[in-house]
């Protein structure tokens, strides 16, 4: 449930696949997602980029919390995923509505609390598994009731943490062994319950 500032907030609606927000940039708004999905992720100066986590429906941004907590800039970028709503504080009135509101005060705390661990969780499956593993686990989680995942290499990449042609060498070798089937943009998964085997 929303803190009653949240849900008395102004409203903003970001068409698909906007960008949010830029690293470098100072957030202008604390936001919250009542609606759709917003992608948060890290681009190195290579410009390899990783998932770090997503704001979905009843959720706020954790790095835009810490942002406007700490008055530091963003050091990653997001994106929205579909079209979606969100209702937003300025960033001018977010420390004074912060201080003056229990609910909103802990509603941001015990969000960040819980969000941080979440990322955290993110880091150590990105450390501490190995590339197969994340491959079938996102192939698994990510398959349609026909076993096809509609993806590309370069975005399979992005979402286990990895590089493009890491992740086409894997699925190679899982296509010789004839476990999937890629095609342009999908790949279909011919035995899911296969899937299991570690590197």
């Amino acid at each position: 449930m929303l803190p009653t500032l949240l849900q008395e907030a102004h409203k903003i609606t970001i068409h698909a696949n906007q960008r949010v927000f830029s690293q470098g940039e100072s957030p202008e708004n604390y936001l919250v997602v009542t609606e759709g999905c917003i992608k948060v992720f890290a681009r190195s100066p290579e410009g390899k980029e990783v998932v770090l986590y997503r704001v979905r429906e009843g959720e706020m941004c954790i790095l835009t919390a810490a942002c406007l907590l700490s008055h530091t800039e963003y050091q990653a970028d997001a994106v929205t995923e579909g079209e979606t709503t969100a209702r937003v504080i300025p960033a001018h009135l977010f420390d004074k509505l912060v201080n003056q509101s229990e609910e909103l005060r802990h509603y941001v705390f015990e969000g960040f609390s819980r969000r941080l661990t979440q990322v955290l969780l993110r880091f150590e499956h990105l450390m501490l598994t190995s590339v197969h593993q994340r491959l079938v686990r996102f192939l698994r989680s990510r398959s349609d009731p026909h076993g096809n995942v509609e993806i590309t290499h370069e975005l399979l990449a992005v979402e286990i943490g990895t590089a493009r042609e890491v992740v086409s060498r894997h699925l190679k070798v899982m296509e010789q062994e004839g476990l999937i089937k890629t095609r342009r943009g999908r790949i279909e998964l011919l035995h899911p319950e296969l899937l299991t085997r570690d590197d």
